[in-house]
Formats: C-alpha cells, sequence, structure tokens
C-alpha cells in the first residue's frame, strides 16, 4: 500500500513513462507485489522553487519525494530502505542522488483509508 508522492523541480516536460518507472523501482526496494506500490508524480518550475539569500538555488535539480506505508520500518532498515529508494528515484530521474530528499509520513496504519474503509 505504499503511496509515493514525487515532485521534480525542473523547466522541461516529464517523460509520460517516470511514473510507472518510478513505481517499478519503489515497489523493488519496498519488495511489493504487483500494484501494490501506488506513485504520482509532479513537475515544480524552477521559478517556483527558491532557497533564501541566493539568486540561483543549487536545490534547482532536487527531486523531493513523500512516503506514506503503512508501517515504517526503523533503524538500520529503513536506512537502507532510504539509500536504496534515493538511488533508484536518482536513476530514473536522471539526477545525482544527492538532490533526491525523502520524506516519510508517519504510519498510515489505522489512519488511511481505501474505498470507504479504514485499513487498521
Amino acid at each position: 500500500m505504499p503511496i509515493v508522492d514525487v515532485e521534480i523541480i525542473t523547466s522541461e516536460s516529464l517523460d509520460g513513462s517516470l511514473a510507472a518507472r518510478i513505481a517499478d523501482v519503489a515497489a523493488q526496494v519496498f519488495g511489493g507485489p504487483p500494484a501494490s506500490t501506488w506513485v504520482r508524480v509532479r513537475s515544480l518550475p524552477r521559478e517556483h522553487y527558491a532557497e533564501n539569500g541566493i539568486a540561483s538555488p543549487e536545490g534547482r535539480r532536487a527531486v523531493f519525494v513523500t512516503v506514506l506505508k503503512a508501517q515504517r520500518p526503523t533503524g538500520s532498515a529503513l536506512e537502507a530502505e532510504v539509500r536504496a529508494l534515493a538511488e533508484g528515484i536518482a536513476r530514473v530521474c536522471g539526477r545525482r542522488v544527492e538532490n533526491v530528499h525523502i520524506l516519510y509520513e508517519p504510519d498510515a496504519q489505522g489512519r488511511i483509508a481505501f474505498g470507504g474503509r479504514l485499513k487498521t
């Protein structure tokens, strides 16, 4: 059930297969079966991104990733997952791994519903 939101800062149009390729990478990292990892991809025009105090932000090639899972791994398992996910998304997006920033949301179990049914 992982849901992955990806926002890419770019001035170019995104490849139509990008979401599917990220979904495949994420599912491989998470160890999920087909149709179990959902990905939404959005582009953010460079002119809509800024960093305070500088005219040309280094983050203009950034990829921001938000991950929602029923339960997050912890400790070294989380570190390994983050590393693998960042490396895979960087590769698929044609960015350096240093430009991939990942935020894990709090555990979704007990607070997310699909089709009107709470997942517990």
